[in-house]
């Protein structure tokens, strides 16, 4: 192979990659001795047909197999051989007549280009300082979510059949819904308790069921929201027909022992205990948010160099599908979408850049994402794309999903990609000068990456 180096401007290569044609004719042979004891011909016992008769009766189509073979191993090998990435599959051209290559008549002659990862020293990250907000936990803190505990744990007794349903309510309920007079999947459900004034439903439903008796039936019509999940539902008029059941008034909830043993707990005591060690968890939680975001912001600082356009194509296109495909914000809205995709532009240069940083120092550091994290992550979006396509009305088991996990690489790379990030910033933190800072609970619950 003779590769001649065509293009070397930024980050952008292009080759011309040669491959003489006896070396062409040697793989054609190999692969017929292969199968010449495989095959039977007509006139020949099997596996005495002449090398030259095989080559006539199969030489063409294994020659196009070979040469998209070679041409695949070749394209990575002339990048490879002078320590060069692709960022993406580089591209084949091929210059040479395709015919005369599989006659034998010439040599294998393509031009192949792709933009390479850029070469670049990353900063140090030992002793990185940054701060952590961190916000105490009170004990109205616990008391509030132990009372939030109690009302979703709430008993509730049956009114009379007389009584109406009531803000804060129980309705027992059987429904069916349906779009222009069409049931459709998911919108039937029988037996089904619902609080009145929980928002568990869509917009606008619950509120029809107030004043409702038991043994009523009523007609609940609500509006899918536009970005509803489900594009059979998406911003659709739907109508529910629903048996209202069984009415029934919410208990008092006295907060005492007895009531954390009916949760299965020691005392109240143990159940505050508990509720502090969650509360506790969620904070740290948010915390190594905020740090993450303070780290990735210095990351960014730190580091200056070309990026391969293709890459941040890639980013922009899928960035800019999301903002396409959901309703803008108060912020956005007054913006024309030139200037938007101007500063989402900006995001996906910053996230190209970052992930790079990431990788390299990730790299450097080998850090590994434990197989069993990344076998539960595989399984639990497999899980999850089944549930939607669910959903949509097909039938489609977790299975299913792992089986095409399994046999493509790549989307278990896009799986892995961000459990290794994590495990990046881990690392990274845990070399880091961290100071805790004091906040309020309210601007710890911000979100740290908002502005993306």
């Amino acid at each position: 192979m003779e590769v001649i180096e065509k293009t070397a401007e930024g980050l952008e290569r292009k080759f011309t990659v040669k491959v003489p044609a006896a070396e062409l004719d040697a793989k054609l042979n190999a692969r017929l001795a292969d199968v010449k004891g495989k095959v039977q011909l007509k006139g020949f016992r099997k596996g005495k047909a002449p090398l030259p008769f095989l080559k006539k009766m199969y030489g063409k189509g294994m020659m196009s197999e070979i040469l998209q073979e070679i041409v695949n191993e070749t394209s990575y090998k002339a990048f490879a051989d002078r320590d060069l990435k692709p960022a993406t599959a580089p591209h084949p051209h091929l210059t040479s007549d395709i015919d005369a290559i599989i006659d034998g008549k010439a040599d294998l002659e393509y031009d192949v280009h792709a933009e390479i990862l850029p070469v670049f020293e990353p900063m140090s990250v030992d002793g990185v300082k940054l701060k952590r907000p961190v916000a105490e936990i009170s004990d109205a803190d616990v008391d509030e979510q132990v009372k939030k505990i109690a009302e979703a744990n709430r008993e509730y007794e049956p009114r009379k059949k007389s009584e109406k349903a009531k803000d804060g309510d129980m309705v027992v309920i059987d429904f069916v819904g349906s779009i222009d007079g069409a049931e459709f999947a998911g919108g039937k459900g029988e037996n089904h308790s619902l609080v009145l004034g929980s928002n568990s439903l869509i917009k606008g439903f619950e509120e029809q069921l107030v004043g409702a008796k038991a043994e009523s039936d009523i007609d609940v019509k609500v509006r899918f929201p536009d970005d509803y999940g489900s594009d059979a539902l998406n911003g659709k008029d739907a109508v529910f027909a629903v048996k209202v059941k069984e009415v029934k008034a919410p208990k008092d909830v006295e907060i005492n022992d007895d009531f954390a043993k009916k949760l299965g707990l020691e005392d109240l005591a143990d159940l505050k205990k508990r509720v502090r060690d969650r509360i506790e968890t969620d904070r740290k939680s948010m915390s190594r948010s905020h740090v993450k975001r303070a780290l990735l912001d210095k990351l960014d600082e730190g580091h200056d160099f070309d990026l391969p356009k293709s890459m941040v194509d890639a980013e922009f296109n899928q960035i800019w599908a999301q903002v396409q495909n959901a309703e803008r914000d108060d912020e956005d809205k007054d913006k024309t979408d030139d200037e938007l995709k101007t500063e989402y532009r900006k995001i996906a240069v910053r996230r190209v850049r970052l992930g790079l940083v990431l990788a390299e120092i990730g790299r450097r550091a080998d850090v590994q994402v434990p197989s069993d994290q990344l076998q539960r992550a595989v399984q639990e979006q497999a899980l999850r794309e089944a549930q939607y396509f669910a959903m949509q009305g097909q039938k489609v088991t977790p299975q299913d999903i792992l089986k095409f996990y399994q046999q493509n690489p790549q989307a278990i790379a896009q799986i892995r990609a961000p459990l290794f990030e994590e495990r990046v910033v881990d690392f990274i933190l845990e070399k880091a000068d961290l100071t805790d800072k004091k906040v309020s609970i309210e601007d710890l619950m911000k979100d740290p990456d908002g502005e993306e």
